[in-house]
């Protein structure tokens, strides 16, 4: 079996290659990535590599090349910054994801996997859980899930189109895992931001809106799952994350401190201004995420693909702000790579 995955260094593409390398099904394992890897080590080695740029107008020719005789090719790529320059995000979000999708029908994969997200889903609710069918409009002020709500809507135009490919949309909540959690404090706050001192001590308060309910899931058990989905040749969509949902309570316990509710709309105001002017890189609209999407039932993915995460969300909240006191990274890793 010859699977290529796009984005490959990312925050879900370092944990998906071990996990297909360890698979002897898999044969043939191909990489894709605006910049490739700088030393063939695990989990690079034995990984053929082609550097392409997705949004880019010519991306679907060498697409189409580094695709040919694939079993199945897996789309991880995306661009979380630069958060002020929405064109430029967009070009590798939507144009990319459209790229991919065009060159592996010409290059007639027989399966696609794209990693969507829970950003995708609409304004939901809280209180109980919604399934795979539920609206994927996204969230109207945040970037991130208006393009994973647009590239729903191009997946929905290419699996009427390509009924003859399998089609599967992996939609995880929040993704963290040791290795990345450097790269996400660069993303969402700035690589100025000092957190060694958290080795020493952690902070006796941290602001949050007791309206941030959310999921989380590990990167490997993301990477799991897309293994059991190519594994069973399963299509259609699938919502990701561990137990149990976690509240400000919970995140606050992860990181050793003690929860400071903030109302939302005044969190949201600070974050507005301070992105306005240019202090921090995280546009409100991530604010806007936690607070509106819905609690999502990952019942279809334990069912259909046998997928159990081996990570509480405790276990990846608590692994993440450990990580975050040492500035663990991998190369190449950012959060919520889909």
């Amino acid at each position: 079996m010859r699977v290529v995955v796009v984005g490959a260094t990312g925050n879900l593409g370092a944990p998906l290659l071990p996990r297909l390398q360890a698979e002897p099904e898999v044969t043939s394992l191909v990489g894709v990535a605006r910049r490739g890897p700088r030393m063939a080590t695990p989990p690079y080695g034995e990984v053929t590599w082609f550097s392409i740029d997705v949004g880019a107008d010519d991306s679907p020719v060498a697409l189409e090349r580094a695709f040919a005789g694939a079993d199945a090719v897996v789309h991880l790529g995306w661009a979380l910054q630069p958060s002020h320059r929405k064109a430029v995000m967009y070009r590798t979000n939507v144009l990319g994801t459209s790229h991919v999708l065009d060159a592996a029908a010409r290059a007639g994969v027989p399966h696609v996997l794209v990693a969507s997200s829970v950003g995708a889903y609409s304004r939901g609710p809280k209180g109980r859980r919604v399934d795979e069918t539920y609206k994927t409009k996204g969230v109207r002020r945040s970037s991130y899930s208006k393009h994973k709500s647009i590239n729903e809507r191009v997946m929905d135009a290419f699996a009427e189109q390509h009924p003859e490919v399998t089609l599967t949309r992996m939609r995880p909540g929040l993704v963290f895992q040791a290795a990345a959690a450097s790269e996400i404090v660069g993303l969402f706050a700035g690589r100025w931001v000092p957190t060694r001192w958290m080795q020493r001590v952690r902070p006796p308060f941290l602001p949050l809106a007791p309206r941030f309910v959310s999921q989380v899931v590990h990167a490997s058990d993301v990477a799991d799952a897309f293994w059991r989905a190519i594994d069973r040749r399963a299509g259609g969509a699938f919502n990701l994350a561990a137990e149990p949902v976690v509240d400000p309570d919970r995140i606050a316990r992860a990181f050793g401190s003690r929860l400071l509710p903030v109302p939302y709309r005044l969190l949201r105001a600070v974050v507005q201004l301070t992105w306005l002017a240019r202090l921090q890189p995280t546009e409100p609209g991530w604010l806007d995420i936690a607070a509106k999407i819905p609690v999502m039932s990952t019942e279809k993915a334990r069912t259909v693909l046998g997928w159990t995460p081996r990570h509480t969300s405790d276990e990846t909240l608590r692994e993440f702000a450990h990580a975050l006191a040492h500035r663990t990274n991998h190369e190449g890793s950012h959060p919520l790579n889909g």
